[in-house]
């Protein structure tokens, strides 16, 4: 084959330090709108991004050669220092040192996007802690609790 050809599609979760309520009105679109640019500008492109008080979801395709991981660390790190800088009373705002990432299959995207579209009515009745651990045992990935959160 003379060409190589990827669709590498992510639905990556995090969340603040210890899900506190940092992304509220004041700052969510703004900071969604830095987070699509930092996407933008380190070979992602990003489907959908939304979530609430206390956590991020993305839907980012990404390039062959660009890992999660460091995606993930582009994202956190440059978004937390322009929200210090941007909001200097949220001094205290942290991510999670951790976070999910699951492959989408293209069949998938729209369901995602609409998924994470209505994170504000998804979250009335459900907590993240007991979403996020659902996703990993979606995902075939036991985990223990006591070691997910920080």
């Amino acid at each position: 084959m003379g060409h190589t050809f990827t669709k590498l599609v992510y639905h990556c979760i995090f969340s603040t330090k210890g899900r506190r309520a940092f992304i509220n009105e004041t700052i969510r679109e703004r900071l969604y709108s830095y987070i699509r640019g930092i996407l933008e500008r380190s070979e992602a492109h990003p489907l959908a991004i939304g979530g609430v008080a206390g956590h991020v979801h993305l839907l980012i395709e990404i390039a062959p050669t660009v890992s999660v991981a460091n995606m993930m660390r582009l994202v956190k790190t440059n978004s937390s220092k322009w929200v210090h800088e941007t909001f200097p009373m949220h001094r205290e705002f942290a991510w999670q040192s951790g976070y999910g990432a699951f492959s989408v299959s293209s069949s998938a995207v729209p369901d995602v996007i609409r998924y994470i579209d209505n994170q504000a009515e998804h979250h009335r009745s459900r907590r993240f802690e007991d979403e996020f651990v659902e996703f990993l045992r979606r995902h075939g990935l036991d985990c223990d609790e006591r070691y997910v959160w920080d």
